[in-house]
């Protein structure tokens, strides 16, 4: 009996949960945690129902020991200062994207430096320039033990530094925001077109899945398409595309309105687990 606690135990500690709350252009959290300490990247919905989700997920918000901010973009702002202030957590926030979205917060907000590392608890959290059309924009690996997760969305080219973290990675939310068909056949104006697919927009199904086919990692078990266009992409369209080239990655598409399941990441390849879904409240 002893020995099945202790791996239990064991297990708890070697592995890290991972949920999207929500994700796309009406708003984008992602959290990443284990039974101690947890981050969320980004608050773009409101805290109510951050807090909703969270909490429907069996996951408890107390465990939120920092919220980390990529950029000013208000669906990835809109509900980061009501919660930091309910619950006093700290905002991992740039000068230069708090001068230009989050000036109401000053006195939780602390500053951050690209690819140094943040301990949050017993989470280490780096976070690494990314290409974008806003302030300073940052996205973020999270790390515990021998697990990486990783956070890419609103990420215009496939740079270095994208892909230099992709390759840590035992699962990542990334960024698969529009089919390039979709896109050009679309009703958009060309103006917004062009920034959508332009070196500071956002990734294609295409962009992503070459990335993902050409760096992952042999431990990377779980791919979270993340920030889908509601009007350029289909969540069928990216899942099968991914699908087709996943080998022994499960492929997961992230919700405009509601939050996936939570996942358990683990550092070995063949262990790997999630918990049972959930009714979850909607907005």
């Amino acid at each position: 009996m002893f020995a099945i606690l202790k791996n239990s135990f064991t297990t708890e500690i070697m592995s890290l949960q991972i949920a999207s709350i929500n994700s796309g252009s009406n708003g984008n959290c992602y959290y990443v945690g284990n039974n101690n300490n947890a981050v969320l990247v980004d608050i773009g919905i409101s805290c109510r129902e951050t807090e909703i989700r969270i909490k429907h997920l069996g996951l408890n918000i107390k465990n939120v020991k920092a919220v980390f901010v990529t950029h000013e973009h208000t669906d990835h702002i809109k509900g980061v200062a009501t919660l930091a202030h309910k619950y006093s957590i700290p905002i991992y926030i740039t000068e230069a994207t708090a001068k230009n979205g989050l000036r109401l917060i000053k006195h939780l907000a602390k500053p951050f430096n690209a690819n140094n590392a943040i301990a949050v608890g017993d989470l280490l959290v780096t976070p690494f320039f990314k290409n974008h059309d806003a302030a300073d924009p940052h996205s973020f690996i999270v790390s515990h033990n021998d697990i990486t997760v990783g956070v890419f969305t609103d990420i215009g080219t496939v740079c270095n530094n994208l892909i230099h973290y992709f390759k840590q990675c035992n699962a990542a939310f990334l960024e698969a925001n529009y089919d390039e068909e979709m896109l050009e056949n679309g009703n958009y104006p060309i103006h917004l077109k062009n920034r959508i697919r332009g070196d500071l927009g956002h990734l294609s199904n295409k962009q992503a899945l070459e990335l993902f086919v050409n760096h992952r990692s042999q431990h990377l078990t779980h791919l979270i398409l993340s920030h889908l266009s509601k009007e350029n992409n289909s969540p069928q369209i990216a899942e099968e595309l991914f699908t087709s080239h996943s080998i022994n990655t499960k492929i997961i598409v992230a919700g405009r309105y509601a939050a996936t399941e939570v996942f358990n990441i683990t550092a070995n390849n063949n262990h790997v687990e999630k918990t049972k879904p959930q009714q979850l409240v909607l907005f």
